[in-house]
Order: C-alpha cells, then sequence, then structure tokens
C-alpha cells in the first residue's frame, strides 16, 4: 500500500535522541539531516541525566543519550541489570559542563552549607549526581532539596534557601538576569575531588554581573558523552544507528561550528570501563585517527611485567581508599566493581614498563590488558586487591 511505503520512507533513517534540554540535540539533528546520509535525528527532551540513561536502555523510539561521564561510574557501580554495559556503547566524548554553586550573601564558602537548604535539583538529574558526589567528597552535608532549577533560583533570591548547585555549559542562561543588587555569588569548589572531575574556572567573560574580572572562580567540570543503545547487528535498528554515526562523522566540522562548546571535544578520546561503538571505532580507524591493528596484534599478548602492574593496581586501590586496610578495601569492590576499577587504572597508567622498555598503549591494547588481568584472577585462589594483605602485617 502506498500509506505503508510512505510511512517506511519517512522512518527509514530516523533515530532519536534524549537529552536534558534540546538546545544542542536541535543543532545536531540540523547539522546531520540531508538527502545524502538518508539520516534524521529526533530530539527528545529529558528528564534529568541518570533518566536519559534509562532512556537508552528501556524506551521505545529512543537510540542515542547525551550523559555526563560520572552519571555513566554512576550505573557502572549500581547497574540496573548485571551486563549493562554490552547494552550500551559510546561514540564519543563530547563537551564539558561546568558546576556552578550560587549562593546567598550570608555564605561565603561549601563548608558553611552544611545543615543548610541547598538545592541539588531532580533527583535523576546530572546536577543531582555531580553534586552528591561533590559534597560527599568534600564533607559537607547540606539539607538537600530536589526543585527544578528556576524555582530554587526564586527561593534563592527570597532567602528560603542558602545555595543551588547546577551543571551546565557556561554561560548559562538560568544565571543571565541576575542583578548585582540581589547579593547573589558563586563559590569556589576545589580540594581533593573524585576523579570524573576536572579544575575549571568561572570568569567575569561567563557572567559580567556576578564575577569580577580580578577574582575568576575556581570550580570543577564533568564530561559529557553520546551513547548508543547496541542494538542487534542484522537488525534495522543497528543500521539506522550506524548510518547516524556515519553521519555525524562525516559532519564533524559542521557540528563544532555549530556552537563554542562543541570546538573543545576530542573525538577520538576513550571513556574507561566502557568500549566504544564498533561503527564509531571503524571510522575513527579509517580516517587515520586512531591505529588500525591487525589480527595478531589485536589478540597478541602485551610483553608486560604483570606481577609488577598488578601491585601497581593494588598501590591504586590503596590510594582510592586511604586509611582503610587491605581486607575492608576488599569489601568495598564487587567484581564487577573491580573490573571497571582496573579498567580505569589501565586507562590512568597510559605508559607502563614492559619487558624491553617503556609502551604507550592504545584502546586495543588497554582492553588486551584487562583480559589479561580477568584471568590472571581466574588463576589464583586469592584477588590482587587482597595480596597487599601481606604488606600489612
Amino acid at each position: 500500500m502506498l500509506r505503508h511505503r510512505l510511512r517506511d520512507e519517512i522512518n527509514a533513517g530516523l533515530v532519536g535522541i534524549v537529552a536534558e534540554g534540546t538546545d544542542y540535540t536541535t543543532d545536531l539533528a540540523f547539522t546531520v539531516a540531508g538527502e545524502q546520509d538518508r539520516v534524521r535525528l529526533l530530539p527528545v527532551a529529558g528528564a534529568g541525566a541518570l533518566q536519559n540513561a534509562k532512556d537508552v536502555l528501556f524506551a521505545r523510539g529512543i537510540d542515542f543519550g547525551i550523559v555526563q561521564t560520572d552519571v555513566l561510574d554512576d550505573i557502572k557501580r549500581h547497574p540496573p541489570f548485571p551486563g549493562v554495559e554490552k547494552y550500551v556503547q559510546y561514540v564519543t566524548k563530547l563537551y564539558d559542563q561546568d558546576l556552578h554553586v550560587l549562593a546567598g550573601s550570608d555564605v561565603r564558602s561549601i563548608g558553611d552549607l552544611k545543615g543548610k537548604k541547598v538545592n541539588f535539583g531532580l533527583r535523576d538529574s546530572g546536577t543531582y549526581t555531580t553534586a552528591a558526589a561533590i559534597f560527599g567528597a568534600l564533607g559537607v552535608q547540606p539539607d538537600v532539596t530536589t526543585l527544578p532549577q528556576p524555582l530554587a533560583l526564586d527561593k534563592l533570591r527570597r532567602g528560603e534557601l542558602s545555595a543551588l548547585v547546577y551543571v551546565a555549559t557556561k554561560p548559562s542562561r538560568l544565571f543571565q538576569d541576575i542583578r548585582p543588587d540581589e547579593n547573589l555569588h558563586f563559590l569556589p569548589v576545589s580540594g581533593g575531588l573524585p576523579s570524573d572531575y576536572t579544575a575549571a574556572t568561572i570568569i567575569s567573560e561567563d557572567y559580567p554581573e556576578l564575577v569580577s574580572k580580578d577574582a575568576p572562580i575556581d570550580t570543577v567540570a564533568v564530561g559529557t558523552v553520546l551513547v548508543v543503545y547496541n542494538w542487534p547487528t542484522d537488525s534495522e535498528r543497528r543500521r539506522r544507528v550506524n548510518r547516524f554515526v556515519e553521519a555525524f562523522f562525516e559532519h564533524l566540522n559542521d557540528i563544532k561550528a555549530r556552537r563554542p562548546k562543541w570546538h573543545d571535544f576530542d573525538a577520538t578520546a576513550s571513556v574507561a570501563g566502557w568500549t566504544r561503538f564498533p561503527a564509531a571505532e571503524q571510522w575513527l580507524k579509517r580516517a587515520g585517527l586512531i591505529p588500525e591493528l591487525d589480527n595478531a596484534t589485536e589478540h597478541a599478548q602485551i610483553p608486560l611485567d604483570r606481577e609488577a602492574l598488578f601491585r601497581q593496581f593494588a598501590e591504586y586501590q590503596r590510594a582510592r581508599e586511604p586509611g582503610k586496610a587491605a581486607a575492608e578495601r576488599q569489601a568495598l569492590f564487587d567484581p564487577t566493581q573491580r573490573e571497571a576499577l582496573f579498567r580505569e587504572f589501565a586507562d590512568y597508567q597510559r605508559t607502563l614498563k614492559t619487558n624491553t622498555g617503556t609502551a604507550q598503549l592504545d584502546p586495543k591494547q588497554r582492553e588486551a590488558l584487562f583480559r589479561e588481568f580477568a584471568e590472571y584472577q581466574k588463576g589464583r585462589s586469592v584477588v590482587i586487591a587482597y595480596r597487599e594483605a601481606s604488606a600489612d602485617h
């Protein structure tokens, strides 16, 4: 029937993407759309970064999502079902978002917020995940509210809240109408923070009414990732997703030109603990942006001093939980969590001593190294995390 044929034509290249807000994804949709690519992207406004990840896993019509890196780590630590990483893969790391902590005039530091009302945003939002991690790392426990950010800003202006936390690209529209006479200001954020976050600065050019030129505000940034559902290889949805990934990379320069934040991301950057989607991996290899390994190299054993490396991993794990005995640290990680931590360690440990010198590990070698570690654990009655017990006695 004509109606069925027209419906099939319309849906042939249609894929769905979910993100907090649709500004970026609408730009992305306009950039990749075209007859030559037979791709159309349908942006969906998400209900929060954690919910976005769940939507990619479970919601009909959603193929892609933009998710914060710390939210991905949270999903890894608390998976909705075993083996979740087989169903969600990443296409590329994207732009960073900055942590904003806006407070009233009576609050001068994060420490002043202990026991006071602070809005972390909606419970499934990326802001909530980041705020909980940052305040937890700093040892500050506020009285947390979970209001929509515009409502929280109104309450902060009226003195009903002491501060609000918001993760967004800067300058954020939420703060653009704040006047100097409202006596609101950003709090600096620094110190021993989790590895998901990098140092960042809020400057006067971002918010001229809130930040003076001679007093930039230290804060942290969190990365975002374009993730995709790993549809079965021979499915129509997989073919649509592959076409979008191809179009995304073919239009990469056009995408980066749309907004300032798109300029910064490195499409070759890896996401520790997660697998790059095959169509993305293949495109980057064809473009010569990541090395193309032959089968022999890809599956070869890496000539490492494994005993020394795994001792280094024990030290790395010790550093993650300082002050705890080996037995206590052992209990902190189930096998899946320990494997994820080792992936992070292998990514962090970019230069390693081999039997013949120093080697720079590419992503495939890191995966092979992880497989070695998994086999190493299987063959031993005690895992490496426990090995340090003898050093503790």
